[in-house]
């Protein structure tokens, strides 16, 4: 019996991803003048191809410019080289970019995709991380961070504040449109986390009224003012905390426990060998000098044969012994934002880290959104297509996916990405090369 390519959601196939993402490209404004030879939504839709088929670099993507597929399965007309797509996305904003994101999150909530990915009572569960993509002594625009070492040297860098919603039992992630860390024009202070935090939830909220969220984050994030930030955005949270930077709050947590207010809970997993321990107590101040600010506390102790793993958070559901294990599972589920994210990008062929191009304006931030555009159209295929997950399962890592797509993207002509992933899932022969002698 003959194996069939599986078949998957149009709307939400990789084909139709592309048409998605081109057509959004279109409304971004050119700084440029009218008669400009090669278009504004060529150059982003080249720079996202980029990025979709792994190039190592922009010289790399340069020396293949003119071969391939890029104007059957990207639609582009003409393609710029290195120097001039530097050029023409320098001016863009990166906020331009939003509405590409929102575009492709809707496709997701309309093809019913993301109904997997809820996790409590319709809420979905959405991780924040800061992480940095740029650092260099020499290359920096005005919009770096800068940081002044004692010998007087400067390092110069570029960071972000990711979100993904994830979920404990699903391995793929939805990324939404990062919040730039930058120098803002005319501040001497560098840019921070909290304040990214700050925008980023603004932002949310502008672009999703509707969703519920619960925000789980790392301890740094379990500070007044950011709790105070997501309860006037209607958002709930699950927030990693510390002893050692949180000792009022243990300090409470242990007087309440002498007064008999705390409860103890275990449950056994025989099959995995391990033993799940809490306490938790609900309404305690997170610290004293904001004791109107009160929080549920949830603390966690794994204990397996030989380990013993420890773990603490603090959020605003109110905590019982029916759903004490369903939040710990999403305040562990944090780390997707940094392996199934950040790692990934950086380490899975993305080359998060590497600099395609810093420009002296937006280029470098450009870039990283164009990067995550394209993590996220790849999360989506791996989330929604079958032929996608059989390909990959076929050749056994990313990297190899990312290779086979280079190559045969390169050599063969196909009509569509669907087209040449099912030349990969049935294997095909390939014809000897034809060779034109010069009899005279």
């Amino acid at each position: 019996m003959s194996i069939v390519a599986p078949k998957g959601r149009k709307q939400l196939s990789i084909d139709a991803l592309f048409r998605l993402v081109r057509s959004g490209f279109d409304p971004i404004p050119d700084h440029r003048c009218t008669d400009a030879e090669i278009s504004l939504t060529d150059t982003l839709m080249s720079a996202f191809a980029m990025f979709s088929l792994k190039s190592p670099s922009l010289l790399a993507f340069d020396k293949q410019r003119a071969e391939g597929n890029l104007g059957t399965i990207y639609g582009i007309e003409r393609v710029p080289c290195d120097t001039q797509m530097r050029e023409i996305l320098d001016p863009v904003s990166p906020e331009s970019l939003r509405p590409v994101f929102k575009s492709v999150f809707q496709q997701l909530q309309h093809g019913k995709a993301l109904e997997a990915m809820a996790f409590l009572e319709g809420h979905y569960l959405l991780a924040l991380d800061g992480t940095g993509y740029f650092s260099s002594k020499t290359i920096h625009c005005a919009s770096c961070l800068q940081q002044v070492h004692r010998n007087g040297s400067i390092t110069y860098s570029h960071q972000m504040l990711g979100a993904a919603i994830i979920h404990p039992d699903v391995c793929e992630v939805i990324p939404l449109m990062p919040e730039p860390i930058v120098k803002h024009d005319g501040t001497a202070k560098n840019d921070c986390e909290r304040n990214a935090a700050k925008r980023f939830v603004a932002k949310l909220r502008q672009d999703y009224p509707h969703l519920k969220f619960i925000v789980t984050e790392d301890s740094l994030s379990s500070n007044a003012p950011h709790i105070e930030t997501l309860h006037d955005h209607g958002l709930h949270y699950i927030l990693g905390v510390k002893e050692g930077d949180h000792a009022y709050l243990f300090a409470q947590v242990q007087a309440a426990e002498q007064a008999g207010r705390v409860t103890s809970y275990e449950r056994h997993d025989r099959a995995a060998g391990l033993r799940h321990r809490f306490r938790f107590v609900n309404d305690v101040p997170l610290n004293e000098s904001n004791a109107n600010v009160r929080v549920n506390f949830i603390e966690y102790w794994e204990m397996g044969a030989d380990k013993v793993q420890h773990f603490s958070w603090v959020t605003d559901l109110r905590v019982n012994k029916r759903n004490v294990y369903h939040l710990m599972r999403g305040g562990r589920a944090r780390w997707k934002i940094e392996n199934e994210t950040f790692n990934t990008l950086k380490n899975q062929g993305y080359n998060f880290e590497h600099n395609y191009g810093h420009g002296m304006q937006n280029l470098s931030v450009v870039f990283a959104m164009l990067m995550m555009l394209a993590f996220l159209v790849d999360q989506t295929q791996q989330l929604c297509c079958a032929l996608f997950r059989a390909v990959w399962a076929k050749l056994g890592s990313k990297r190899m996916l990312w290779e086979r797509v280079r190559a045969l993207f390169y050599d063969y002509a196909f009509a569509s990405m669907r087209q040449l992933f099912e030349a990969l899932f049935y294997g095909f022969k390939k014809s000897s090369p034809i060779i034109a002698i010069d009899s005279s």
